[in-house]
């Protein structure tokens, strides 16, 4: 399987490390009540079909990236810069 690096190209599976679903872009304010960091560590959703996953290029340009992918087919649709994703929230 291969993830479209947008610096890289297409790159091979092995040189990523998946770090779990893209919610953990969205972290609470350090100030937030206990209950939603609670919610943003322990509560993620486990979708049958597409879904954002946050992965990290170790084995190349060190990069984080959002990938779209599918849980059931494993296919991977498309690949964003973390940073691109969390400039546009």
């Amino acid at each position: 399987m291969q993830i479209p690096c947008p610096i890289c190209g297409p790159r091979d599976l092995r040189e990523f490390t998946y770090k779990g679903h893209d919610t953990y872009l969205r972290r609470p304010a350090p100030d937030a009540p206990p209950e939603a960091w609670n919610d943003y560590l322990h509560l993620r959703d486990n979708p049958a079909g597409a879904t954002r996953d946050l992965w990290y290029h170790g084995a190349g340009c060190s990069a984080w990236l959002v990938v779209d992918r599918n849980t059931v087919t494993h296919q991977i649709t498309g690949a964003t810069l973390a940073r691109e994703v969390q400039d546009a929230d």
